[in-house]
C-alpha cells in the first residue's frame, strides 16, 4: 500500500494532483479542503495517501494530515459510500464541519452534498455518530527540508473552467455546477477561489 507521497508539487487541476516523486509522477485525488492548503507548482508537498484497488482502476486519494485520511476511511466504510462520495463530503465540509454536523444531526446540511440524499445522510448520522466520538489525533509536521523544486507543468485553462471540471468531478451536475458559478464573481479569483466560493453557495 502507499501510504505517503513525499516529492514535488508538477500539476493540478482540481481535484487531480501530479506529484513527482524522484522522476516517477503519481496521480492522486483529494478533496478541496486539502486543495486549499497546497503549496505553488514546483514547491516541495507531503500527502498522507489512500490506495484503492478496483477492477478497473487503480485510484490513490491524498490528505495534508492523518487526521484527514482517517476521516476519510471512516467514511468509506459506511453503506452506500464510495471514495468519490467521501471525497464529495470532504471537499463541501472540512473535516470539523461534518464532525459537527453528524454529531449535532444536522441533516439539512448533509443532503446539500453532491450525490448524498436523504437516506444516505440518515444512515451517515447513525454509523458515524459512534465512529467519530474520540475522532482526532497528532498531526506530523509536513515540510521536506532538501527536495529541490522544479519547472511546473503549464496548462492554459481558464479558472471558470478549471473549476466547473472540478465540481462536476466531485459529483456535481455540470447544470448544478454552472448554476453555482454563476452565483460567484470570477473578477480575478482563482479556480480554487471559484470553487471555494461555489461550495460555500451550496451550504
Amino acid at each position: 500500500m502507499i501510504g505517503r507521497l513525499q516529492g514535488i508539487l508538477a500539476a493540478k487541476q482540481p481535484p487531480e494532483l501530479l506529484i513527482d516523486v524522484q522522476g516517477v509522477g503519481y496521480e492522486v485525488q483529494v478533496p478541496m479542503t486539502c486543495f486549499y492548503d497546497l503549496p505553488e507548482l514546483g514547491k516541495a508537498v507531503t500527502l498522507w495517501t489512500h490506495f484503492v484497488v478496483r477492477e478497473d482502476a487503480q485510484l490513490l486519494f491524498g490528505f495534508n494530515t492523518l487526521d484527514e485520511r482517517a476521516l476519510f476511511r471512516q467514511l468509506i466504510k459506511a453503506q452506500g459510500v464510495g471514495p468519490k462520495m467521501a471525497l464529495g463530503i470532504m471537499s463541501s465540509l472540512s473535516a470539523p464541519q461534518f464532525i459537527n454536523s453528524v454529531q449535532q444531526g444536522d441533516l439539512t446540511t448533509l443532503v446539500k452534498i453532491p450525490g448524498v440524499g436523504k437516506k444516505t445522510a440518515e444512515r451517515l448520522l447513525v454509523e458515524m455518530r459512534d465512529r467519530l466520538k474520540d475522532f482526532g489525533g497528532a498531526d506530523v509536521n509536513t515540510g521536506l527540508p532538501g527536495v529541490t523544486p522544479t519547472a511546473p507543468a503549464v496548462v492554459l485553462v481558464s479558472a471558470r473552467d478549471e473549476a466547473l471540471s472540478a465540481l462536476v468531478a466531485l459529483g456535481y451536475k455540470e447544470s448544478v455546477a454552472q448554476n453555482m458559478l454563476k452565483k460567484t464573481s470570477d473578477d480575478g479569483m482563482s479556480a480554487e477561489e471559484l470553487i471555494r466560493a461555489a461550495l460555500k453557495s451550496m451550504l
